[in-house]
């Protein structure tokens, strides 16, 4: 499933991944290179399948522990609120 942000979520690039900020509590996460790639992908339109694949790609690891690191990824935004 695709994700979005919540509207009162910002983000900025980084050399080392992408900040969010969350305007309404004010609060910062910083996503490492994997989490990055991971919600481009998403963001882009991709299915959590389409974003396994590219983790597996990117950082060569095994597509058992992409997947769940895929799904942790989005069950956090999701339930800090920060993404539908």
């Amino acid at each position: 499933m695709a994700l979005r942000f919540a509207t009162d979520v910002s983000t900025a690039s980084t050399d080392y991944g992408t900040v969010l900020l969350d305007q309404r509590s004010g609060q910062y996460w910083e996503l490492n290179p994997t989490a990055t790639l991971i919600i481009e992908a998403l963001l882009a339109g991709q299915d959590e399948a389409a974003a396994t694949d590219a983790v597996v790609a990117e950082f060569d690891i095994d597509r058992e522990r992409a997947q769940n690191d895929v799904t942790q990824l989005v069950a956090e935004l999701r339930a800090s609120g920060l993404a539908a």
